[in-house]
């Protein structure tokens, strides 16, 4: 049933999750900037992000453990008050080095946000309502990401510098954590005493082992690529010639059809079936990026939205189906896990992409990804014997 204080807590993690977010896909925005203003390679740009992404692959499971003992208000309220506090100082960096330490230290801070609301609002919802309440949660996550990156985009396009826009942003973050606090204090009902013993016990409560780890094997590859190719696009935009302003707005827009593409590829999940969908969304990825590549600079950009649609929205056929494959009770472990793997995958992509780069052009790094994603094919023929069969809707 829904109450007040269960809005409340969606309430204050659909805010968190637009902040965390939002600062974190920043970092794709600021990429070619922070190169061009200190004079990096491609690999050390690789590496910037890498250490944002290290910091929530190695924080994020602990999160849950430290969450047990001190709240996960407080801690929530605390790791967004440190991402605030970063991004406030990226802003006055002056070199490589501080860069890489304050996305650390950034990322560190972001790594509670995805496991603690998820088991936040998970509380607040314990029976009906639940899935509507996350999928809500999801959404926000997609305007944050699109509203930070693309207002900073047209700040830049209007002449403003970067610096004092990602200041702001950090400040901002600040504010929230304290909203944040006092949003869902007092609103966390508490953890039942039979729940508290389950979370002990040791198990993952997989059900179908080979079916889990062809969904894991496709969320790295499907992660890697998307990673990779926000990470790198701007930089495949200006070799064709865009300006930096312009190049800026290529995240945002594969994230405006990413927003899109959530809702969409879960509609034709219930229609044609998970497996399908997948199949579906991954050769429409591969093929839209072998596209960006091989035509011209606008009609190259003009492209980038529908692109986002196939390489944002599998990602959520994929967490859906984790349900499917483990018990109800181990769901929050098991999304530990699926939430790693991806950042994980951030950490490897860039920077393995940003030195083929390096190496041999961007060109033929965006290239391999394009190619690379066709992988998940075979893996959804192992996937499909562990998905019940579903009723195609035409």
């Amino acid at each position: 049933m829904k109450t007040a204080n269960s809005r409340r807590s969606l309430t204050a993690c659909c805010a968190a999750h637009t902040l965390h977010d939002g600062l974190s896909d920043l970092t794709y925005v600021l990429l070619p900037l922070l190169a061009q203003t200190f004079g990096l390679s491609l690999a050390q740009v690789g590496m910037i992000r890498a250490a944002h992404r290290a910091a929530m692959a190695a924080f994020q499971i602990p999160a849950g453990l430290v969450a047990e003992r001190f709240g996960e208000r407080n801690l929530l309220a605390a790791g967004t008050l440190l991402a605030g506090a970063a991004f406030a100082a990226l802003g006055v960096v002056s070199g490589f080095w501080m860069i890489l330490v304050a996305l650390f230290f950034a990322g560190v801070g972001s790594a509670v946000q995805h496991p603690l609301c998820s088991t936040i609002i998970s509380n607040a919802y314990p029976e009906t309502g639940r899935r509507t309440a996350l999928g809500t949660y999801n959404l926000f996550g997609d305007v944050g990401k699109f509203a930070f990156g693309g207002l900073l985009s047209l700040l830049l396009m209007a002449g403003y510098s970067w610096q004092g826009p990602v200041t702001l942003y950090g400040i901002a973050g600040m504010l929230i954590a304290v909203v944040i606090f006092f949003r869902i204090a007092g609103s966390m009902p508490a953890r039942p005493a039979a729940a508290a013993s389950a979370s002990r016990r040791s198990g993952w409560g997989i059900r179908n082992r080979r079916g889990f780890a062809a969904l894991c094997l496709i969320e790295i590859v499907d992660s890697s690529t998307r990673v990779g190719f926000l990470t790198l696009i701007a930089f495949l935009m200006i070799d064709k010639g865009l300006s930096t302003g312009w190049a800026a707005l290529s995240v945002p827009l594969i994230l405006v059809g990413g927003m899109a593409g959530k809702f969409a590829c879960g509609l034709l999940a219930e229609r044609v079936g998970i497996v399908r969908t997948i199949v579906i969304t991954e050769i429409a990825t591969g093929a839209g990026i072998l596209c960006a590549v091989a035509l011209p600079g606008l009609a190259a950009f003009l492209l980038l939205p529908v692109i986002g649609v196939v390489l944002q929205g599998t990602s959520s056929v994929l967490y859906a189906t984790t349900g499917d494959l483990v018990e109800q009770e181990r769901l929050s472990r098991a999304f530990g896990l699926i939430y790693t793997l991806g950042s994980v995958c951030g950490i490897a992509a860039p920077l393995g992409y940003g030195l083929a780069g390096d190496h041999f052009g961007i060109t033929s790094a965006i290239t391999l990804m394009g190619l690379a994603i066709f992988l998940t094919l075979p893996l959804c023929v192992m996937l499909r014997p562990a998905i019940s069969p579903e009723p195609v809707r035409l």
